[in-house]
């Protein structure tokens, strides 16, 4: 994966069958690469019609996604799989809390924050964790795996295809 914009470059993003921040995932992200968390409870892969989910650490583990945050909308996301290079546009920041099932609903949903709706394109959300706001308000709780109540995911659609 590469976002100029942050100055991500050739970042490894790892599949595996699972839930986004689950705890498959978040051994995966303690290697300082990216998880997709694919299959029935968690997204599809690049290029897909659906939500290709991609998590990473901000504040740790070599910190790949820590200037996520900063994307803004018209930000590209560039995946290379399979000798195809998949790019994403970004076009909305969606915050979710841990501690509230509706809002991990539509995190994991298949059309970003529309739980239950049929996926027609191919979109993308880069997920990481509000560890710096949530402090900031004073929030220190996490769940067992360390991830705090908050995550910004930022949300993408599908632009363009080329080959490598």
């Amino acid at each position: 994966m590469t976002i100029p914009a942050i100055g991500v470059r050739g970042l490894r993003v790892v599949a595996y069958v699972g839930t986004a921040d689950d705890g498959p995932g978040t051994v995966i992200q303690n290697r300082g690469v990216a998880a997709s968390p694919r299959g029935p409870r968690g997204g599809v892969g690049p290029g897909d019609v659906g939500n290709f989910i991609i998590t990473g650490h901000r504040t740790s583990h070599g910190r790949p996604l820590g200037r996520a945050t900063e994307l803004v909308n018209g930000d590209h996301i560039l995946i290379t799989a399979g000798g195809t290079v998949y790019d994403y546009v970004v076009n909305r920041t969606m915050t979710i809390s841990f501690r509230k099932s509706a809002e991990l609903a539509q995190q994991n949903a298949a059309v970003p924050g529309r739980p239950g709706v049929t996926p027609t394109r191919a979109m993308i959300t880069i997920s990481t964790c509000a560890t710096p706001e949530d402090h900031a308000a004073g929030n220190f709780w996490h769940d067992e795996l360390g991830n705090p109540e908050h995550r910004i995911n930022k949300i993408g659609t599908l632009v363009a295809t080329h080959p490598l």
